[in-house]
């Protein structure tokens, strides 16, 4: 069983940055690494993945150049770094074991991990 844990979130102001883990524990084998996040009132949306195969990431729109996704095989992690943050983008983030993660987009969500809050403050 793949069991996922965010962290990293917090209190940032706007513009600032802030820099999210994912720590995942049994067999990831078969997934990469999705990111989504929900906002208050909102549904869940995937945002971001990259692949554990070949490091191909995707991000959505209002994430292209502000985000970066990244990992670390050898210790089963995968890191966020989101910066010039706005106040859209409070919300409680999630990562995912997803299969696949391409250029396109996000696939299906296999596993889930607790999520971390993210508020942005003007």
């Amino acid at each position: 069983e793949v069991q996922l844990q965010a962290s990293g979130g917090g209190v940032v102001q706007a513009g600032g940055s802030l820099r999210l883990s994912c720590v995942a524990t049994g067999d990831l084998t078969d997934h990469d690494i999705g990111w989504f996040r929900q906002a208050p009132g909102k549904e869940r949306v995937g945002f971001s993945c990259i692949s554990r195969r070949d490091g191909t990431t995707y991000y959505g729109d209002s994430e292209k150049g502000r985000f970066t996704a990244s990992s670390d095989l050898t210790k089963n992690t995968a890191f966020l770094q989101m910066n010039n943050l706005t106040l859209e983008d409070t919300a409680v983030y999630y990562c995912a074991a997803i299969w696949p993660c391409g250029e396109f987009g996000l696939g299906s969500a296999y596993y889930w991990g607790q999520g971390t809050q993210v508020t942005v403050s003007s």
